[in-house]
């Protein structure tokens, strides 16, 4: 295997993704649009947290009658944050765009979404994405107005943007600033998955024996081989201010979460994308100490576009196994893109600014 062309979700033909990020004072949330192919992807999930927030979750069980999606939300905002689907639910429905319900132009878009917690890190508790943001988004993901072939060319070349935008905006990750991630891989025969994350784990993403990232320990390509070992001095002070941050303070229910998709340009049933999600989420399991938690709502979608043959069993094997990498590796950029915030409400060191020792610049 080997990374895609960008690392990205976007290696995916089709897929593409937009943000809206909203850092202005009293906000530090967004919201992250992934949009299918305009003929719509087969689509599962698996919730795995103990606190999720989700949207049309299901309608993705393979029990049921609808097949395809049209887009997924990740958004910030807890609960309040399931609005930023209703943008793009409608933008969708002016483009057309949705599950054919009689005469042309009667569609219901499938949206389905996630959220995570992130309410009041940007100073204003109510503040969360609402269905101008989706729409925002939704537009990012577009992008300028241009021929079909010209948007499919876009969403095969452009690299998702990483860090604290859009659903990862107002993220953290244990006692560190989180964000959005992505990594991808193409399969021995050509196949593609990859995944898109936005990490606001309670959990940590780093060994605290040692300061490493758990999930760098997965890469490939030389993706990582920009990361070492901390100094001792970086360690002790790392932990010094998790134990500052951490004293005396309660543990409160449904804080965190930890959501994403992956997508993938192999034909898939909607049992198999439940599957391939489930996977996923061992993924995290290899980059996230703990996960799964009462206090998370970790949840993942897959998107099979289906550009693909149908993988005999053996390379279905290697595309969920390719798939929980992938994960792992989003997890670990998500961290890295990350960068500091302190705003007064919350001060949150990046990994990059907590461990200056493990990164090697340049």
């Amino acid at each position: 295997m080997r990374p895609g062309p960008t690392n990205t979700l976007t290696d995916v033909p089709g897929v593409r993704v937009g943000h809206a990020t909203r850092t202005e004072p009293g906000w530090l949330t967004g919201a992250t649009v992934v949009l299918a192919p305009e003929a719509g992807a087969v689509a599962g999930v698996d919730v795995r947290g103990g606190a999720p927030g989700t949207r049309e979750t299901d309608l993705l069980d393979p029990r049921n009658l609808v097949d395809r999606v049209n887009a997924v939300v990740l958004t910030g905002g807890s609960a309040f944050g399931l609005a930023a689907a209703d943008g793009v639910v409608q933008r969708l429905y002016a483009a057309g765009l949705g599950w054919p319900m009689g005469e042309p132009g009667q569609v219901v878009p499938i949206v389905p979404g996630a959220v995570l917690f992130d309410l009041g890190r940007g100073g204003e508790f109510g503040n969360a994405p609402g269905a101008a943001d989706g729409a925002a988004a939704f537009d990012a993901a577009v992008g300028p107005p241009a021929g079909r072939a010209d948007r499919a060319h876009r969403a095969d070349t452009v690299v998702v943007e990483q860090g604290c935008v859009g659903a990862g905006t107002g993220a953290k990750v244990g006692g560190l600033k989180g964000g959005i991630g992505s990594a991808s891989a193409v399969l021995d025969d050509g196949t593609t998955v990859a995944a898109l994350v936005a990490v606001n784990a309670i959990g940590s993403a780093v060994d605290d024996r040692t300061g490493e990232l758990w999930g760098a320990r997965f890469g490939f390509g030389g993706e990582f081989d920009h990361l070492g070992a901390p100094t001792e001095a970086d360690l002790r002070a790392a932990r010094e201010r998790a134990d500052a941050a951490y004293d005396g303070r309660p543990i409160r229910p449904g804080t965190a979460t930890t959501i994403g998709v992956i997508a993938t340009d192999a034909t898939l049933t909607k049992a198999e994308c439940q599957k391939v999600s489930g996977l996923g989420h061992d993924g995290l399991a290899r980059a996230l100490h703990p996960v799964h938690t009462l206090l998370d709502g970790d949840t993942l979608f897959t998107l099979a576009t289906g550009e693909q043959p149908v993988p005999d069993l053996p390379s279905l094997h290697a595309l969920m196994v390719a798939a929980g990498d992938c994960v792992t590796r989003a997890v670990a950029h998500a961290v890295l893109a990350a960068t500091s915030v302190a705003n007064g409400t919350v001060d949150l060191r990046s990994y990059r600014d907590a461990f200056p020792s493990a990164v090697r610049m340049g």
